[in-house]
């Protein structure tokens, strides 16, 4: 849907606005999908990121290290990693090699719930499903030109 009948709005300033305001829209509208997708887990889109980021790593991470390789860089890592250890879906242990550091990994009831969420991934991809293999391509070259720019 063209995103004039998403917003009830007719004013861009031009077509560089219209397209950074459909990037943000799209963006949340993107987020609330993978929080739906998650929510019956009562864990955060944040906590998700950081589960995911764990489960990939062959070796314990510090969490500037996950805060390194989160999507939401602005996030408060060491506040989600606590949140996660209570609820016991990953273990945390001071770093052997610098005591000022702890190392982070994935316990087991959080590779359970990750490959519980991983069963039903498809209605995360099935948001882009609709797309060609050239417009997904064209779509990341697109996005990765616009990051260029920094």
């Amino acid at each position: 849907m063209p995103i004039e009948k998403e917003i009830p709005t007719s004013y861009f300033r031009n077509t560089s606005h219209k397209t950074l305001v459909n990037v943000l829209f799209t963006s949340n509208w993107i987020l609330e999908r993978l929080k739906k997708f998650i929510e019956n887990e009562d864990i955060t889109h944040q906590q998700y990121n950081i589960l995911r980021i764990l489960s990939h790593s062959e070796t314990p991470l510090s969490t500037l290290q996950i805060r390194e390789r989160m999507l939401d860089k602005m996030s408060d890592t060491s506040r989600i990693v606590e949140r996660l250890l209570k609820k016991g879906l990953v273990n945390k242990q001071i770093c052997k090699y610098d005591k000022r550091l702890v190392d982070v990994t994935i316990s087991e009831k959080g590779i359970q719930l990750l490959d519980r969420l991983e069963k039903n991934i498809n209605e995360i991809d099935s948001m882009i499903s609709h797309l060609s293999s050239d417009d997904i391509e064209t779509v990341n070259q697109i996005l990765d030109k616009i990051r260029e720019k920094e």
